[in-house]
């Protein structure tokens, strides 16, 4: 498996460790261009993820558009494996927020 691949399977199954309940999606990018990579349905909350290999990586078109916007509605982040203990910990307060 590749950077980024690995990355994302890597995490996958690390939030199913820690959030076993949670439904965790794996988007199509060829549905909408830019929708993050994972959705993750935690009780009554839910959380976008865009998975980049390094945070040198690139921006594709539309990614920073819709991780903002997701961001406003609920919780949305780029992650990688320089930032993901911190995204994780934000992940983390997102889903024990009161709604």
């Amino acid at each position: 498996m590749k950077g980024e691949t690995k990355f994302k399977k890597d995490l996958v199954d690390e939030l199913q460790a820690k959030y076993p309940e949670a439904i965790i999606l794996k988007n199509d990018p060829s549905c909408i261009q830019g929708i993050p990579d994972l959705t993750i349905f935690y009780k009554n909350k839910w959380a976008t993820l865009e998975t980049k290999k390094s945070e040198k990586e690139s921006h594709r078109p539309n990614q920073d558009y819709y991780v903002e916007k997701m961001n406003k509605m609920s919780f949305s982040a780029f992650i990688f494996p320089e930032n993901k203990e911190e995204v994780l910990n934000d992940l983390e307060r997102s889903f024990q927020a009161s709604s």
